[in-house]
């Protein structure tokens, strides 16, 4: 199972890439908004984890052309804000605050790779 990773911030980063791993999957990151659609259309990753605040292109814009080149692709929203009143993050299929505890995001990939 392939899961992008999408984050400007190291740390999350690197706490994603660890703790999933542990989980067994294999985890790709992108530092950047043009970086994760190079990476998206190589390595046509299982599933998405997108930050909204990003340097280059934001979350919400990446996320509409993941979902135009392929709309079925689980993605998921991780900002440390809260953007569930903003209509745009509703097109992803899960959106999740940022935390150093993982269990939210490890339960929502299991979720959502077993529908």
């Amino acid at each position: 199972m392939k899961l992008l990773v999408v984050d400007d911030d190291l740390n999350i980063q690197r706490l994603y890439k660890e703790e999933l791993e542990e989980e067994g999957y294999n985890v790709i990151i992108a530092t950047t908004g043009k970086e994760a659609l190079e990476i998206f259309e190589k390595e046509n990753p299982d599933i998405v984890t997108l930050d909204i605040l990003m340097p280059d292109i934001d979350g919400i814009s990446l996320l509409r052309k993941m979902k135009e080149k392929r709309p079925n692709i689980p993605i998921i929203m991780s900002t440390a804000y809260d953007y569930r009143d903003d209509f745009a993050v509703w097109a992803s299929e899960a959106y999740i605050v940022k935390s150093s505890d993982l269990s939210e995001l490890k339960n929502t990939i299991k979720k959502l790779i077993s529908e």
